[in-house]
């Protein structure tokens, strides 16, 4: 039977062709079927908004970190086609090529170049990191934050991280339930402080937008975690839970609403007036229910998709 010379290159070289084809294809249907604009698509899914300081400072951290990653994959992909192409076995080939070992030199850069990447990026972390944690001695407004399965419950405070008390003679608090949002107020300042903590379980306190997320604890004020942010623009934005709690974790939304330091002003006197949360929004000019998120049916039975 007569042999046809050069069959097995010309299938090797269609299967590579295929290979190459579907890699292609699979790098793409995620885009696509995300439906992604362009925009979307090179934002990777990082938020459009950074309203604080260090949600930029996170940012530019974690685009920096991509892109020098980014830098040494291309030169370790570059170099692996490279060799795959300039040194594949050839028809012709009889012998095995010179083998290379105990290339000191070399040896010595692959091993110190990574230690200089990773001391870089030790460093900038370490700054921002620094950044994010600074607490100040006076903060402009402060707020208490407690989590409860399955929802959230925010108490305003004065000057010195005190609750404020409403006309009723209580605490002025924002509740969530399941018919509804809660919506968190602060000021558009620097050095907003949060103080959290949880009824029962482990919770996480998490605003997408921010880049920042704190678990909060249940027990004694020991476990009581403090934050600060510094705001540079106001905005609406949702707050989830970020860690499983529980049957209804899911559904433990909340509204975040960054307003100007006169309308915070205002707001928070209309609550101690008596107002709700809903009056005290519509008077500062505000929506006054929650716009980013919205309650879900909690009930098994509903058939409603959540």
């Amino acid at each position: 039977m007569r042999q046809v010379v050069g069959t097995p290159s010309r299938e090797r070289r269609g299967r590579a062709r295929r290979a190459i084809g579907l890699t292609g294809i699979a790098a793409l249907l995620p885009i696509v079927l995300a439906g992604c604009s362009l925009d979307d698509a090179f934002y990777l899914g990082w938020p459009r908004t950074r309203p604080t300081t260090q949600s930029e400072q996170m940012f530019d951290l974690w685009i920096g970190s991509t892109i020098a990653a980014l830098a040494v994959g291309v030169i370790v992909w570059g170099l692996t086609f490279w060799c795959i192409a300039a040194y594949k076995k050839k028809d012709s080939d009889t012998e095995l090529p010179r083998q290379t070992k105990y290339n000191l030199p070399a040896e010595l850069t692959f091993t110190a170049l990574p230690f200089v990447l990773i001391g870089v990026l030790f460093y900038y972390t370490v700054i921002v990191q620094d950044n994010v944690t600074e607490m100040s001695d006076q903060p402009s407004a402060c707020t208490e934050v407690t989590a409860f399965k399955w929802n959230w419950q925010f108490t305003y405070t004065d000057e010195n991280c005190e609750p404020l008390t409403g006309a009723d003679g209580q605490p002025v608090t924002e509740t969530g339930d399941s018919d509804y949002i809660p919506i968190i107020v602060v000021p558009n300042q620097d050095d907003v402080r949060f103080t959290a903590h949880a009824e029962d379980v482990i919770h996480s306190f998490w605003v997408p937008d921010l880049l920042f997320k704190r678990d909060v604890f249940p027990g004694s004020d020991n476990n009581h975690t403090q934050w600060e942010v510094d705001f540079n623009s106001e905005g609406t934005f949702v707050g989830r839970c970020a860690e499983l709690c529980g049957a209804y974790h899911a559904f433990m939304n909340f509204e975040m609403r960054v307003v100007s330091p006169e309308d915070y002003e205002t707001f928070v006197n209309a609550r101690v007036e008596g107002m709700s949360t809903p009056e005290a929004l519509e008077l500062i000019g505000q929506d006054p229910y929650a716009t980013t998120t919205n309650p879900f049916n909690t009930d098994p039975a509903s058939g409603e998709a959540s």
